[in-house]
């Protein structure tokens, strides 16, 4: 009787020293099969719905339907009893589970299937003994057994509330973190509403996405027609990334000539070619650190665009003339108007890259998708006038904001800034823009035709009046031909502001003054 309390006392501790759940059944199964030399001992553990028994130690094979009559369990848990199986029942049922349990003892002689229950009746697991002397009432009746059972009880019940402590805690925990991220998501947004301007639905939803980029370290490629701002989304990814601190490095693909950019991109050492009498950092080492936004990247060329694959897939590069490879840590954002489908499909552009670039797309819808988005845009634009000319508008009218409706703004939000623009300053002070300030009458579709033919007849000599055209595409390039020399006239002979007021790449425009041998300035 001493050695039993001895031994009594030794097995409660140890159990009592287990600090969670699966070792407290491990250690009671071995302290059962030790103590009273069974020759295995199996828990399985009941969850929460009280639908699923799971033995840990049969992995997969471990779970027990409790609906399932297939094997012994169901019929325990109903009766609520402990009972024997011997031998042969257990080979009379055909539950996968089960016989691999059987298999892995060594197919005993006996059974004996406890339910573990805690102090309120509540059922926590079943307890399946198995042994070759089916001598059991000698085991189960013992004080022994009796206590390790009651304390193994007591235990898994605290090791549950435990659990169920650390759940809820971190329940909650992932509920603030929750809340703090969707405040945080909130705010960030609020901030970028004062740049991407807009109430529409798409523009709410943009500048979610835009944070959620931000928080990122993925590639993010913005889409979208000329004009309708894709570069401030790629300053608000930089601007709430944890990139911010370092640089934004701004590469225009359309605005380098072919030959330079790549030379622009990688740097060069002092004489790498003609000219190069001292070496230049390239931008993608000033982006170490930060984000690089290639703007306009459906115009680089294909030869360019390998090289910049591999820059992306190891973030390593070589100057040009450079015998050793430099490292850059850079964030990517890259932007076009042109849809790179038709590029691919075309041969302009790498499918593979399509696809390295894109990990976070982002797409912006037109101004005329949007028309939620007029109004706010318009006195957007009004302040900032105001603000840089220390004076302006008070706003715009009704009348002149259905005007607006009625156009289809091919330039996006850039056109409707520089419209804006104009009729700020043909508006006094105080005041809120008239439609008649509004200079629509030369963009709306009815008045083109007219507004070309004059243009035809008075501005440009040698464009065929559309009654006398035998070779239209003849008369079509003649007509951009003078549409390009009077914007480079109007301009000054400013390619970047004539493209950008045509809704072009400076590289289209320049291709096109070559080819129509256009250099009025």
């Amino acid at each position: 009787m001493q050695m039993e309390l001895h031994t009594g006392i030794d097995l409660a501790v140890e159990l009592l020293r287990q600090d969670n759940l699966p070792t407290l059944l491990k250690v009671a199964s071995r302290q059962l099969e030790n103590t009273f030399g069974i020759s295995r001992c199996w828990t399985l553990e009941l969850d929460l719905s009280g639908r699923t028994l799971h033995c840990a130690a049969l992995g997969d094979q471990g779970e027990f339907d409790c609906g399932d009559f297939s094997h012994p369990f169901a019929h325990l848990l109903q009766q609520g009893k402990p009972r024997e199986l011997s031998r042969a029942a257990s080979y009379r049922l055909d539950h996968e589970g089960f016989q691999a349990m059987v298999e892995a003892s060594n197919r005993p002689r006996s059974f004996w299937l406890e339910p573990i229950k805690g102090e309120d009746g509540r059922t926590l697991g079943i307890l399946v003994l198995c042994n070759e002397e089916p001598e059991w009432e000698g085991i189960t009746a013992q004080p022994l057994y009796r206590g390790l059972l009651t304390l193994l009880s007591h235990q898994w019940v605290s090791q549950l509330r435990t659990s169920d402590q650390v759940w809820q805690r971190r329940m909650l925990k992932r509920s603030l973190d929750h809340l703090h991220d969707a405040e945080a998501v909130r705010q960030r947004c609020e901030q970028l509403a004062n740049t991407l301007v807009g109430s529409s639905a798409a523009m709410t939803d943009l500048r979610a996405q835009i944070v959620r980029a931000a928080g990122s370290q993925l590639s993010v490629l913005v889409q979208g027609e000329t004009g309708c701002g894709k570069d401030l989304v790629a300053q608000g990814i930089h601007r709430f990334s944890d990139r911010a601190a370092g640089p934004l490095v701004v590469v225009n693909c359309a605005a380098i000539p072919d030959s330079l950019l790549e030379s622009e991109l990688f740097g060069h050492t002092k004489g790498a070619f003609s000219g190069a009498d001292r070496a230049k950092e390239g931008l993608l080492a000033q982006a170490d650190g930060g984000t690089l936004f290639l703007d306009e990247i459906g115009d680089m060329p294909m030869a360019l665009q390998s090289k910049l694959l591999r820059v992306l897939e190891s973030r390593r590069f070589r100057p040009l003339g450079a015998q050793q490879e430099q490292h850059s840590d850079f964030r990517l954002v890259a932007a076009t108007h042109q849809p790179l489908s038709s590029c691919i499909e075309e041969g302009r552009f790498r499918r593979d890259l399509f696809y390295r670039l894109s990990q976070f797309p982002l797409r912006v819808l037109p101004l005329r998708e949007r028309p939620q988005d007029l109004e706010p845009l318009c006195r957007h634009f009004i302040r900032e006038y105001t603000a840089r000319e220390g004076g302006g508008p008070m706003g715009i009218s009704s009348h002149a904001l259905s005007m607006l409706t009625g156009y289809s703004f091919p330039g996006n939000a850039r056109e409707l800034r520089n419209i804006v623009e104009f009729a700020c300053l043909q508006t006094p002070v105080g005041d809120d823009i008239q439609p008649e300030v509004l200079r629509l009458d030369d963009l709306f579709p009815d008045q083109e035709t007219c507004i070309a033919s004059d243009f035809q007849a008075q501005m440009v000599p040698g464009v065929p009046q559309a009654e006398d055209v035998d070779d239209l595409r003849a008369a079509a390039q003649a007509f951009e031909a003078a549409i390009i020399r009077e914007r480079l006239r109007q301009y000054g002979g400013n390619r970047a502001q004539a493209a950008e007021s045509l809704g072009l790449p400076k590289r289209t425009l320049a291709h096109k003054c070559l080819k129509y041998q256009v250099t009025e300035a």
